[in-house]
């Protein structure tokens, strides 16, 4: 039963069963006042001409301009609005959509709009190979307000549904049922599967007429004799299968050629042999009107196994909008691809939509990570930030936990979030290089973060943990402030030893960390030890007594005239202090 299984689904995939959507427009266009017929007219254009990606916006547009109100002059349009809004969001394969669906199904008093909608999210479940959700909501469909082609559709679909659930006695009638319209879409297709269960059925005979009919179809034309091939595949004889498959085309001139390629290819795929599989899925492909999801996922994973990336990013650009493992594996291959082509803003594109696919756990998780590492690496702080720290919770066992800290660590410090670097820092046992790198400036930036707040003695305390570190670009201003904090605690030998090393680094100026303010510290430190020939060294050189210098420098200026006062220089002193007088500057004590 498992190699019919495996059989039926091969099969599948040679039907056109399957419309691709484009991307969802996230850039929503600007609307302006205008008459609210001709914006829904114009939305329900869009729709008329399946172009849901475009008319989804307007529509949602829509809806928020006219709001629903039972009281509302426009209730007729809201009803419309919503209806063509849902429907849009199913069409696009939008999670949203299928609630609103079965809402607007129990709620919505109109029976016509019911079953319509019914009929469209069973088209959504069908579409997501949620067989019994479609048969429910197509069964709930019924055919009295849909079209002729819905009816066909839906008839049609249903059977599918049935097909797959194994409910063949079901499904054989309803495809019979469509055998009878030879200018539907789904005639041909109904032909097959209903020759493919009888031919389950040991109904030969009805098999053969079906398969009669789809002999020659550009669709068709390869699978009847392909099956002897295709056989030998699903009943383990793999070998067989290959050596069937190679005869036939070297035999030529075959109507099958393209599917018999197609299935010697899948044939090496699976025994692991890329470099042989490509150019038969390549030929399929490049020579098919329509191919599955599947054969365009193998080729381009033959592309990426032989190094052809370009080609692989082509192919699994294409499956971009698939919400299953499949959608998931190709952009996860795609991401890799971009970064082995170093194009990391597409990389993050790809992984980031690949973190919203939950199908494969791992590459979710992997991509989610990626995602935040290559927004930190892009600039996108604010996103990384959240997105890192997301990931830490979420995965505490991951084996990237130590680069995810590692980042966010770098990203806290770069945002100035200290404390919260300095806490998740100390969190290691035994912090990593890269940890290490930035440590010293988290340090600084949560010392002077203390120095700010007055908490001088925290402050202090990791200033001095900064200079037992290595030397690096915060070492000259940690000495500027433990100078600076000992300055304020009267520790005045101290501060002019800090003070010191500090000039003498000759490190640029940095806010409240400048020359001009450590050699009047430290002019202040030697006049409180009453050495003022020192203090003068330092005071002199600052002092300025013009009004448009700075308080600091024009008080240097008079501590300067103190110096030269106690100094016994009383004629420097007088002349000095005259000008502050006859100037006005200030005369602090």
């Amino acid at each position: 039963m498992n190699a019919t299984t495996g059989m039926l689904k091969k099969v599948f995939s040679l039907s056109i069963l399957f419309i691709l959507f484009s991307f969802f427009v996230s850039a929503q266009a600007t609307f302006v006042v205008t008459d609210p017929q001709k914006d829904f007219k114009d939305a329900k254009e869009l729709f008329v001409k399946e172009q849901y990606a475009l008319a989804y916006p307007l529509f949602k547009e829509l809806k928020k301009q006219y709001p629903d109100d039972k009281k509302s002059d426009h209730l007729y349009l809201n009803d419309d609005i919503d209806y063509y809004y849902i429907v849009c969001g199913l069409k696009l394969q939008l999670p949203i959509a299928e609630e609103d669906a079965k809402l607007y199904i129990d709620w919505v008093n109109n029976e016509p709009r019911r079953e319509l909608m019914s009929y469209h999210l069973a088209k959504y479940y069908f579409t997501n190979d949620d067989y019994k959700n479609a048969i429910e909501y197509y069964e709930r469909a019924g055919i009295d307000n849909l079209s002729n082609e819905q009816i066909l559709d839906a008839k049609f679909e249903r059977a599918y549904c049935y097909f797959n659930l194994k409910r063949f006695e079901d499904a054989l009638p309803l495809f019979n049922e469509i055998r009878q319209f030879k200018e539907n879409k789904y005639y041909m297709p109904a032909n097959y599967y209903y020759g493919f269960i009888c031919f389950y059925n040991q109904q030969y005979d009805d098999a053969y007429t079906a398969f009669k009919v789809v002999e020659f179809e550009n669709d068709y034309k390869s699978i009847v004799p392909y099956y002897l091939a295709e056989i030998l595949y699903l009943q383990g004889k793999k070998e067989d299968a290959m050596l069937y498959a190679r005869e036939a085309l070297d035999r030529g001139g075959l109507y099958y050629e393209k599917e018999m390629k197609q299935l010697l290819g899948q044939l090496l795929y699976e025994k692991g042999d890329f470099k042989s599989a490509l150019p038969y899925l390549e030929y399929y492909v490049n020579n098919s009107d329509k191919v599955s999801q599947e054969d365009l996922y193998e080729v381009s994973y033959c592309y990426y196994k032989d190094n052809q990336l370009n080609k692989a990013i082509d192919g699994f650009k294409q499956l971009s909008n698939q919400q299953d493992s499949l959608g998931q594996n190709s952009m996860y291959l795609l991401a890799d691809c971009y970064l082995r082509t170093n194009q990391k803003e597409n990389a993050r594109t790809a992984f980031q939509y690949c973190a919203n696919n939950n199908s494969n756990l791992t590459q979710q998780e992997i991509s989610k990570f990626n995602y935040a590492k290559l927004s930190y690496e892009l600039g996108y702080q604010d996103v990384a930030l959240n997105e890192m720290r997301r990931f830490i919770n979420d995965y505490p066992n991951s084996d990237y936990q130590t680069e995810a800290k590692e980042i966010l660590i770098n990203l806290l410090a770069n945002t100035n979030n200290f404390n919260d670097a300095l806490t998740l820092y100390k969190s290691f046992g035994t912090p990593t290089a890269s940890m290490q790198k930035v440590y010293p400036r988290i340090l600084y930036g949560r010392a002077v973060e203390y120095v700010n707040d007055q908490q001088l003695s925290d402050a202090d305390e990791l200033f001095s943990e900064i200079l037992t570190l290595p030397q690096s670009n915060v070492t000259p201003y940690a000495n500027f402030w433990k100078g600076e904090i000992d300055y304020r605690l009267t520790k005045y030998d101290d501060a002019i030893r800090y003070l010191n090393q500090y000039l003498q680094s000759n490190a640029p100026a940095q806010g409240e960390a400048n020359y001009t303010t450590a050699k009047y510290d430290i002019g202040y430190c030697w006049m409180q030890k009453e050495n003022y020939r020192q203090a003068l060294a330092y005071f002199e050189p600052i002092g300025k007594p013009l009004s448009t210098a700075t308080s600091l420098q024009q008080d240097a200026y008079v501590r300067t005239a103190d110096c030269y006062y106690m100094n016994k220089d009383f004629a420097k002193a007088n002349t000095m202090y005259d000008y502050v007088i006859n100037n006005a500057l200030p005369q602090n004590n």
